[in-house]
């Protein structure tokens, strides 16, 4: 059996060090000793402070690093942000000011090394720091994500692709969320965490995984060996089929999932969790596609009131498919490979995923005839 861990958690620090503590001690206890090498990988998207529910909160990730140093161990804090500096992600999300005073090193990924990940994706680039730890640590936020319905531990190591080259494989994989999970999932077979430590404390739900979602205090903090036997542990208190979770099909298909998931702990479902609004990319005949890609197909689209022409999605669409003329967005929805890093990187929250009128009119046709 695969054992999840589950605790009703805050954020008070005392108690939340004592859970993760007895947590990870009983996982993986064993594995962590003086002298080693040990990665602590949170969800660090961008700059946010911790109410937001977008990165990691501060305090699992202080609780890491004690936990690490009581082993004796050498703890090291790496991600690679989507937007912003490193500096800066540390600094609003509270981490740098939690970690004062404590022996560890706070670095973005750098330097990648290229390593065979399987079919059909072969050799990919992967920060060295987590390929070459004695032990990795994996703290992923329970979030909504608006291409791959949550973001949760196995997606949570794609922040181990360092820099420009995340878009590279958004484009690579195209409009096929099934081959990007399964990208997902060979990224996390590949890195292989120790042990995931999921914050499902303060939550995001509706349109994540940045700032268009919204915090929802669900007190749960998750633990276990594997990181896709922590995602089916979260599908099942959401409600939701554990297979709607391609990240979690993926997983079974590349054997990450052979035991069934024991959950352990206080497990309280939660029924009314907003997800983000998700429809087909493609489907119909082949020479249809490029219309209904137009007309008809969910996209990103900007808020004007909102958006402040800082250039950033631009600036990381892997497709090319954003252009600005003054403070306007114009996007190429021929070239949108409805990725959302756009959504994803967005520090002012402007831009959302949103079936064009057409689309709308044709998902409710269709789901009255169903």
């Amino acid at each position: 059996m695969a054992k999840v861990i589950i605790r009703r958690a805050g954020y008070d620090y005392p108690a939340l060090r004592d859970h993760f503590f007895e947590m990870v001690e009983s996982l993986a206890g064993d594995r962590i000793g003086p002298g080693g090498r040990v990665l602590i990988k949170p969800n660090l998207l961008g700059p946010a402070v911790p109410d937001k529910a977008m990165v990691t909160h501060p305090m699992v990730v202080k609780a890491a690093v004690e936990y690490v140093l009581h082993k004796g161990a050498r703890p090291q804090v790496s991600d690679s942000p989507a937007m912003g500096s490193w500096e800066k992600v540390l600094k609003e999300s509270g981490i740098s000011q939690a970690l004062q005073g404590l022996d560890v090193l706070c670095t973005p990924f750098k330097k990648s090394v290229s390593v065979d990940v399987g079919e059909p994706f072969h050799r990919i680039e992967i920060a060295e720091d987590a390929l070459c730890a004695d032990v990795v640590l994996n703290l992923p936020k329970l979030k909504t994500h608006s291409q791959m319905l949550l973001t949760l531990g196995v997606k949570n190591l794609f922040g181990c692709i360092v820099g420009l080259r995340k878009p590279e494989w958004h484009f690579r994989t195209g409009v096929d969320r099934e081959m990007f999970a399964y990208l997902l999932a060979c990224i996390c077979r590949k890195v292989n965490p120790t042990v995931t430590v999921l914050d499902g404390i303060l939550a995001m739900e509706g349109q994540g995984p940045g700032k268009g979602g919204v915090a929802r205090h669900l007190g749960r903090l998750l633990a276990g060996t594997g990181a896709a036997a922590v995602d089916v542990a979260v599908c099942r208190i959401l409600g939701l089929e554990e297979d709607r979770l391609l990240t979690n099909r993926a997983a079974k298909k590349l054997g990450l999932l052979r035991e069934e998931v024991e959950l352990d702990g206080d497990f309280r479902p939660v029924n009314d969790f907003k997800l983000p609004g998700i429809t087909p990319l493609v489907f119909g005949p082949a020479c249809l596609h490029k219309t209904m890609r137009k007309h008809l197909v969910q996209r990103p689209v900007p808020a004007s009131n909102l958006c402040k022409a800082c250039g950033d999605c631009r600036r990381y669409c892997p497709a090319g498919a954003i252009q600005q003329k003054s403070k306007t967005l114009i996007f190429d929805y021929d070239k949108c490979i409805r990725c959302y890093c756009c959504i994803e990187v967005c520090p002012y929250g402007a831009l959302r995923a949103q079936e064009p009128l057409l689309g709308r009119v044709f998902t409710e046709i269709r789901n009255r005839l169903s």
